[in-house]
């Protein structure tokens, strides 16, 4: 081969390569777009669908929309009533049904002791002093739908169980009531013989109101 020759197939050598290297680089420069293209609307898809929602997330959300639970009620909402039909005497004391009746056009609960003293009036002063609690019957919520009646038991002690000079006995005719939980009072018209004195602790008391029960109360004890 002639050194002319020679020199031509280096020359076309040399070209062939320069344009290998032109073509690769030719497609790599053409696939990077679609290659970038693809990756932002895999980005884009991933940000924009909606996250399902969890089943804590439910729950909290079933939790908020279910029925609220009835509201105490107030005083505005009852009206009370003392049951002073026959059969309710035992062992020098008579048991009274104090009934509470849902006025309202709501749903509403009771629970607990109502607060109970004789007065000489609704505008009057307190007779003596304020009904003890007889634990003998345990707390419990009372649901009343309106125009439904509960009850608590209310002992008055005959005062002529006790010395005069202890008792100072007096007739009353009025209750100042507080439904539980409430601090407006309801009067009702009730009339009674009963202790105008402080007793001592050891006579115990001559006026005791049990926690409230669902229902009408009947005259009698225990009920």
């Amino acid at each position: 081969m002639t050194p002319s020759a020679h020199a031509a197939r280096r020359a076309s050598a040399a070209a062939g390569l320069l344009c290998t290297a032109a073509l690769a680089a030719a497609c790599g420069s053409s696939s990077s777009p679609a290659t970038s293209q693809a990756s932002a609307t895999g980005s884009t898809a991933q940000s924009s669908a909606p996250a399902a929602p969890s089943s804590a997330a439910s729950a909290s959300s079933a939790s908020s929309t279910g029925s609220a639970a009835a509201a105490a009620c107030a005083s505005s909402s009852l009206s009370a009533t003392v049951n002073t039909s026959p059969g309710g005497a035992a062992a020098g004391s008579t048991y009274y049904p104090l009934n509470f009746t849902n006025t309202s056009s709501s749903p509403c609960t009771l629970f607990g002791y109502p607060g109970v003293s004789f007065v000489t009036g609704p505008a009057g002063s307190q007779i003596g002093d304020p009904a003890s609690r007889n634990p003998a019957v345990t707390a419990a919520t009372v649901t009343l739908a309106p125009g439904a009646v509960a009850h608590a038991t209310l002992q008055v002690v005959d005062a002529l169980n006790y010395s005069k000079s202890d008792c100072a006995p007096v007739t009353a005719h009025w209750l100042r009531v507080f439904p539980p939980g409430q601090f407006t009072a309801l009067y009702v018209k009730f009339s009674a013989l009963t202790c105008s004195a402080k007793l001592p602790a050891k006579l115990g008391s001559p006026l005791t109101v049990d926690a409230v029960k669902g229902g009408d109360g009947k005259p009698g004890q225990g009920l």
